[in-house]
Protein backbone atom coordinates (compact mmCIF):
# COMPACT_ATOMS: atom_id res chain seq x y z
CA UNK A 1 0.00 0.00 0.00
CA UNK A 2 0.71 3.69 -0.29
CA UNK A 3 2.91 5.03 2.48
CA UNK A 4 1.90 8.37 2.98
CA UNK A 5 3.16 12.08 4.55
CA UNK A 6 1.63 15.17 4.43
CA UNK A 7 3.20 18.74 5.28
CA UNK A 8 0.19 19.75 6.61
CA UNK A 9 0.95 18.11 10.22
CA UNK A 10 3.76 19.80 10.22
CA UNK A 11 3.80 23.65 11.48
CA UNK A 12 3.97 26.32 8.30
CA UNK A 13 7.42 27.97 9.15
CA UNK A 14 8.65 24.34 9.17
CA UNK A 15 7.35 23.23 6.31
CA UNK A 16 9.49 23.75 3.94
CA UNK A 17 12.64 22.70 5.95
CA UNK A 18 10.16 19.28 6.39
CA UNK A 19 10.33 18.58 2.88
CA UNK A 20 14.09 19.19 2.45
CA UNK A 21 14.92 16.86 5.03
CA UNK A 22 12.02 14.09 2.94
CA UNK A 23 13.96 14.61 0.20
CA UNK A 24 17.40 13.99 0.83
CA UNK A 25 16.79 11.24 3.34
CA UNK A 26 14.37 9.18 0.83
CA UNK A 27 15.61 10.33 -2.31
CA UNK A 28 18.98 11.44 -2.47
CA UNK A 29 21.05 14.38 -0.79
CA UNK A 30 19.67 17.70 -2.92
CA UNK A 31 19.96 21.61 -2.22
CA UNK A 32 16.44 23.03 -2.63
CA UNK A 33 14.94 26.41 -2.85
CA UNK A 34 11.40 27.74 -3.04
CA UNK A 35 9.94 31.05 -3.80
CA UNK A 36 6.87 30.07 -1.45
CA UNK A 37 9.16 28.54 1.44
CA UNK A 38 6.60 30.88 3.96
CA UNK A 39 3.52 29.45 2.87
CA UNK A 40 5.15 25.85 1.33
CA UNK A 41 3.07 22.80 0.73
CA UNK A 42 3.37 18.83 -0.04
CA UNK A 43 2.10 15.74 0.28
CA UNK A 44 3.95 12.59 -0.53
CA UNK A 45 3.59 9.10 -0.94
CA UNK A 46 5.62 6.33 -1.70
CA UNK A 47 4.89 2.65 -3.25
CA UNK A 48 7.26 -0.46 -2.41
CA UNK A 49 7.17 -2.72 -5.49
CA UNK A 50 10.69 -4.82 -4.49
CA UNK A 51 12.47 -4.14 -7.77
CA UNK A 52 11.30 -0.72 -8.14
CA UNK A 53 9.47 2.38 -5.79
CA UNK A 54 7.44 4.46 -7.24
CA UNK A 55 6.69 8.04 -5.31
CA UNK A 56 3.74 10.71 -5.97
CA UNK A 57 4.88 13.97 -5.30
CA UNK A 58 2.52 16.99 -4.87
CA UNK A 59 4.69 20.24 -4.02
CA UNK A 60 4.77 24.30 -4.54
CA UNK A 61 7.43 25.66 -6.29
CA UNK A 62 10.86 24.14 -5.65
CA UNK A 63 14.51 24.53 -7.30
CA UNK A 64 16.74 21.68 -7.25
CA UNK A 65 20.89 21.18 -7.56
CA UNK A 66 22.79 18.18 -7.07
CA UNK A 67 26.46 18.87 -6.79
CA UNK A 68 29.28 16.66 -6.73
CA UNK A 69 29.89 17.18 -2.97
CA UNK A 70 26.03 15.98 -2.25
CA UNK A 71 26.49 13.10 -4.89
CA UNK A 72 29.63 12.26 -2.06
CA UNK A 73 27.84 12.54 0.63
CA UNK A 74 25.16 9.58 -0.82
CA UNK A 75 24.20 8.22 -4.06
CA UNK A 76 21.70 5.71 -4.39
CA UNK A 77 23.10 4.63 -7.68
CA UNK A 78 19.43 4.65 -8.87
CA UNK A 79 17.80 5.89 -12.31
CA UNK A 80 14.56 8.04 -11.82
CA UNK A 81 11.84 8.34 -14.67
CA UNK A 82 9.27 10.88 -13.54
CA UNK A 83 6.19 11.42 -15.06
CA UNK A 84 4.66 15.25 -14.30
CA UNK A 85 0.95 15.38 -14.62
CA UNK A 86 0.55 18.84 -13.17
CA UNK A 87 2.62 21.66 -13.45
CA UNK A 88 5.66 22.51 -15.77
CA UNK A 89 9.46 21.77 -15.28
CA UNK A 90 12.82 22.74 -16.27
CA UNK A 91 15.83 20.13 -15.93
CA UNK A 92 19.77 20.22 -17.09
CA UNK A 93 21.83 17.29 -16.55
CA UNK A 94 24.65 16.15 -18.81
CA UNK A 95 24.77 19.12 -21.10
CA UNK A 96 21.09 18.34 -22.04
CA UNK A 97 18.04 20.51 -20.77
CA UNK A 98 14.65 20.29 -21.19
CA UNK A 99 11.33 22.12 -20.24
CA UNK A 100 8.38 19.91 -19.69
CA UNK A 101 4.84 20.35 -19.04
CA UNK A 102 1.74 17.69 -17.94
CA UNK A 103 2.06 14.59 -19.80
CA UNK A 104 6.22 14.39 -20.35
CA UNK A 105 9.01 12.61 -18.63
CA UNK A 106 12.06 12.82 -17.95
CA UNK A 107 15.14 10.24 -17.11
CA UNK A 108 17.58 11.33 -14.97
CA UNK A 109 20.91 9.66 -12.76
CA UNK A 110 21.85 10.44 -9.12
CA UNK A 111 25.35 10.20 -9.77
CA UNK A 112 25.10 12.62 -12.09
CA UNK A 113 25.00 16.64 -11.10
CA UNK A 114 21.68 18.27 -11.49
CA UNK A 115 19.86 21.24 -11.69
CA UNK A 116 15.88 22.01 -11.70
CA UNK A 117 13.14 24.09 -11.36
CA UNK A 118 9.20 23.31 -10.54
CA UNK A 119 6.55 25.73 -11.24
CA UNK A 120 3.30 24.40 -10.34
CA UNK A 121 1.60 27.39 -11.86
CA UNK A 122 -2.20 27.10 -10.12
CA UNK A 123 -2.17 24.94 -6.75
CA UNK A 124 0.56 22.85 -6.51
CA UNK A 125 2.74 20.63 -9.08
CA UNK A 126 2.73 16.92 -9.46
CA UNK A 127 4.79 14.23 -10.47
CA UNK A 128 4.95 10.58 -10.18
CA UNK A 129 9.04 9.34 -10.09
CA UNK A 130 10.01 5.60 -10.77
CA UNK A 131 12.88 4.80 -8.85
CA UNK A 132 15.40 1.96 -10.46
CA UNK A 133 18.69 0.55 -9.64
CA UNK A 134 21.37 1.42 -12.48
CA UNK A 135 21.77 -2.36 -12.26
CA UNK A 136 18.03 -3.44 -13.03
CA UNK A 137 17.92 -2.21 -16.89
CA UNK A 138 19.00 -4.25 -18.81
CA UNK A 139 20.69 -1.11 -21.09
CA UNK A 140 24.10 -0.23 -21.52
CA UNK A 141 24.20 2.28 -19.16
CA UNK A 142 26.56 4.47 -21.75
CA UNK A 143 23.67 4.20 -24.07
CA UNK A 144 20.80 5.16 -21.53
CA UNK A 145 23.29 8.04 -20.56
CA UNK A 146 22.10 9.59 -23.58
CA UNK A 147 18.49 10.19 -22.39
CA UNK A 148 19.37 12.26 -19.00
CA UNK A 149 18.05 15.11 -19.20
CA UNK A 150 15.94 14.94 -22.37
CA UNK A 151 12.18 15.34 -22.61
CA UNK A 152 10.52 12.10 -23.26
CA UNK A 153 6.98 12.97 -24.67
CA UNK A 154 4.10 10.18 -23.48
CA UNK A 155 1.48 10.30 -26.02
CA UNK A 156 2.12 7.48 -27.99
CA UNK A 157 4.20 4.58 -28.02
CA UNK A 158 5.88 2.96 -24.91
CA UNK A 159 5.69 5.52 -22.77
CA UNK A 160 2.03 6.38 -23.36
CA UNK A 161 1.58 2.75 -22.02
CA UNK A 162 4.15 3.27 -19.14
CA UNK A 163 2.41 7.08 -18.31
CA UNK A 164 -1.03 4.88 -18.32
CA UNK A 165 0.18 1.89 -16.42
CA UNK A 166 1.79 4.83 -13.54
CA UNK A 167 -1.54 6.42 -13.83
CA UNK A 168 -3.21 3.02 -12.92
CA UNK A 169 -0.68 2.33 -10.14
CA UNK A 170 -1.44 5.70 -8.31
CA UNK A 171 -5.30 5.03 -8.55
CA UNK A 172 -5.23 1.52 -7.22
CA UNK A 173 -2.14 0.43 -6.40
CA UNK A 174 -3.16 0.60 -2.33
CA UNK A 175 -5.81 -2.17 -3.18
CA UNK A 176 -2.64 -4.47 -4.14
CA UNK A 177 -1.57 -7.57 -2.03
CA UNK A 178 2.38 -8.03 -1.19
CA UNK A 179 2.85 -10.55 -4.16
CA UNK A 180 0.93 -8.40 -6.62
CA UNK A 181 3.40 -5.50 -5.74
CA UNK A 182 6.31 -7.20 -6.39
CA UNK A 183 4.69 -8.74 -9.72
CA UNK A 184 3.93 -5.15 -10.72
CA UNK A 185 7.73 -3.79 -9.76
CA UNK A 186 9.09 -6.59 -12.33
CA UNK A 187 6.01 -4.65 -14.74
CA UNK A 188 7.05 -1.43 -14.43
CA UNK A 189 10.86 -1.68 -14.76
CA UNK A 190 10.13 -4.17 -18.08
CA UNK A 191 7.84 -1.23 -19.16
CA UNK A 192 10.60 1.68 -18.14
CA UNK A 193 13.34 -0.72 -19.94
CA UNK A 194 10.78 -1.13 -23.14
CA UNK A 195 10.43 3.24 -23.46
CA UNK A 196 13.79 3.64 -22.96
CA UNK A 197 15.06 0.91 -25.48
CA UNK A 198 12.42 2.60 -27.92
CA UNK A 199 13.98 6.02 -27.73
CA UNK A 200 17.14 4.58 -28.06
CA UNK A 201 16.32 2.12 -31.42
CA UNK A 202 17.72 -0.66 -29.30
CA UNK A 203 14.15 -2.41 -28.35
CA UNK A 204 15.72 -5.76 -30.46
CA UNK A 205 18.85 -5.66 -27.54
CA UNK A 206 16.11 -6.36 -24.82
CA UNK A 207 16.20 -10.22 -23.33
CA UNK A 208 13.19 -12.00 -25.14
CA UNK A 209 11.34 -12.64 -21.39
CA UNK A 210 11.46 -8.35 -21.27
CA UNK A 211 10.24 -8.07 -25.08
CA UNK A 212 6.74 -10.83 -23.87
CA UNK A 213 5.71 -9.08 -20.81
CA UNK A 214 6.21 -5.46 -22.44
CA UNK A 215 3.70 -6.89 -25.34
CA UNK A 216 1.49 -8.24 -22.56
CA UNK A 217 1.06 -4.98 -21.31
CA UNK A 218 0.83 -3.99 -24.82
CA UNK A 219 -2.36 -5.65 -24.95
CA UNK A 220 -3.96 -5.06 -22.21
CA UNK A 221 -3.80 -1.18 -23.00
CA UNK A 222 -5.04 -1.61 -26.58
CA UNK A 223 -8.36 -3.66 -24.94
CA UNK A 224 -8.58 -0.82 -22.50
CA UNK A 225 -9.14 1.39 -25.36
CA UNK A 226 -10.63 -0.34 -27.66
CA UNK A 227 -13.67 -2.33 -25.72
CA UNK A 228 -16.24 -0.37 -27.56
CA UNK A 229 -15.53 -1.55 -31.06
CA UNK A 230 -17.96 -4.83 -31.29
CA UNK A 231 -15.40 -6.33 -33.68
CA UNK A 232 -12.46 -6.36 -30.59
CA UNK A 233 -11.88 -10.42 -31.49
CA UNK A 234 -8.46 -12.11 -30.51
CA UNK A 235 -8.18 -11.93 -34.45
CA UNK A 236 -8.04 -8.59 -34.56
CA UNK A 237 -5.97 -8.00 -31.27
CA UNK A 238 -3.61 -10.45 -32.50
CA UNK A 239 -2.92 -9.15 -35.84
CA UNK A 240 -2.93 -5.28 -34.17
CA UNK A 241 0.68 -6.43 -32.67
CA UNK A 242 1.95 -8.49 -35.09
CA UNK A 243 1.07 -12.06 -33.82
CA UNK A 244 -0.77 -15.29 -34.58
CA UNK A 245 -3.80 -15.92 -32.70
CA UNK A 246 -1.99 -18.83 -30.91
CA UNK A 247 0.65 -16.92 -30.11
CA UNK A 248 -1.77 -14.48 -28.29
CA UNK A 249 -3.14 -17.35 -26.70
CA UNK A 250 0.39 -18.60 -25.40
CA UNK A 251 0.67 -15.07 -24.01
CA UNK A 252 -2.55 -15.46 -21.40
CA UNK A 253 -1.77 -19.49 -20.78
CA UNK A 254 -0.30 -18.31 -17.00
CA UNK A 255 -3.55 -15.99 -16.54
CA UNK A 256 -6.69 -16.70 -14.83
CA UNK A 257 -8.61 -16.24 -18.02
CA UNK A 258 -8.79 -16.72 -21.74
CA UNK A 259 -8.11 -13.18 -24.16
CA UNK A 260 -11.86 -13.29 -24.79
CA UNK A 261 -13.12 -13.62 -21.31
CA UNK A 262 -11.15 -10.50 -20.39
CA UNK A 263 -12.99 -8.60 -22.70
CA UNK A 264 -15.93 -9.75 -21.80
CA UNK A 265 -15.32 -8.59 -18.53
CA UNK A 266 -13.46 -5.05 -18.92
CA UNK A 267 -16.84 -4.47 -21.42
CA UNK A 268 -19.59 -6.11 -18.47
CA UNK A 269 -17.83 -3.80 -15.74
CA UNK A 270 -17.83 -0.42 -17.78
CA UNK A 271 -21.49 -1.71 -18.30
CA UNK A 272 -21.84 -2.11 -14.53
CA UNK A 273 -20.01 1.66 -13.78
CA UNK A 274 -22.37 3.59 -16.44
CA UNK A 275 -25.90 1.55 -14.91
CA UNK A 276 -24.38 3.07 -11.99
CA UNK A 277 -24.49 6.73 -13.02
CA UNK A 278 -27.05 8.99 -12.20
CA UNK A 279 -26.35 10.93 -14.95
CA UNK A 280 -27.21 8.17 -17.17
CA UNK A 281 -30.57 6.98 -15.85
CA UNK A 282 -32.23 8.40 -19.23
CA UNK A 283 -30.49 6.17 -21.77
CA UNK A 284 -31.72 2.74 -22.45
CA UNK A 285 -29.40 -0.69 -21.35
CA UNK A 286 -29.48 -1.67 -24.43
CA UNK A 287 -27.58 1.83 -25.74
CA UNK A 288 -25.20 1.29 -22.33
CA UNK A 289 -24.62 -2.09 -23.49
CA UNK A 290 -23.59 -1.57 -27.30
CA UNK A 291 -21.78 1.73 -26.28
CA UNK A 292 -19.46 -1.36 -24.84
CA UNK A 293 -19.15 -3.83 -27.77
CA UNK A 294 -22.17 -5.48 -26.68
CA UNK A 295 -24.64 -5.81 -29.89
CA UNK A 296 -27.18 -8.29 -28.74
CA UNK A 297 -29.20 -6.91 -25.99
CA UNK A 298 -30.53 -10.28 -25.05
CA UNK A 299 -26.68 -11.96 -24.73
CA UNK A 300 -25.47 -8.88 -22.76
CA UNK A 301 -28.17 -9.35 -20.33
CA UNK A 302 -27.70 -13.39 -19.65
CA UNK A 303 -23.67 -12.18 -19.70
CA UNK A 304 -24.18 -9.62 -17.04
CA UNK A 305 -26.76 -11.65 -15.06
CA UNK A 306 -24.31 -14.67 -15.33
CA UNK A 307 -21.39 -11.89 -14.01
CA UNK A 308 -23.19 -10.50 -10.86
CA UNK A 309 -26.48 -12.51 -10.07
CA UNK A 310 -28.68 -9.67 -10.97
CA UNK A 311 -30.27 -8.36 -14.22
CA UNK A 312 -28.81 -5.05 -16.11
CA UNK A 313 -32.16 -3.45 -15.42
CA UNK A 314 -32.87 -4.77 -11.83
CA UNK A 315 -29.03 -3.42 -10.91
CA UNK A 316 -29.70 -0.29 -12.62
CA UNK A 317 -32.86 0.63 -10.23
CA UNK A 318 -30.72 -0.83 -7.39
CA UNK A 319 -28.24 1.48 -7.82
CA UNK A 320 -30.45 4.31 -7.92
CA UNK A 321 -32.27 3.25 -4.76
CA UNK A 322 -28.58 3.68 -3.02
CA UNK A 323 -28.38 6.79 -4.31
CA UNK A 324 -31.14 8.03 -3.34
CA UNK A 325 -30.99 6.49 0.52
CA UNK A 326 -27.32 7.89 0.73
CA UNK A 327 -26.73 10.88 3.28
CA UNK A 328 -24.04 12.45 0.94
CA UNK A 329 -26.76 11.95 -2.35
Amino acid sequence: MWTKISATAVPAVERFDWFTDIISSSLMPTALSSERSADFQADAAVLDLGAAQVSSFEYSHVRSRRTPALIRRGDPEQYHLALLTRGRMWMSQCGSDAELFAGDMILWDTSHPFEADCHPGEGTLNALVVQLPRTALPLRSGRTDRLLGRRIAADSGMAAVLAGFLSSLAEHGSTCGPQELRRLGGVVTDLAAACLAQRLDSYGELPAQTRARVLRERIDAFIDHNLADPALTPGLIAAAHGISVRGLHLLFREEPESVAATVRRRRLERCRTDLARPELAGRPVHDIAARWGFANAPAFSRAFRAAYAIGPAEFRRAAAAAVRLSPTA
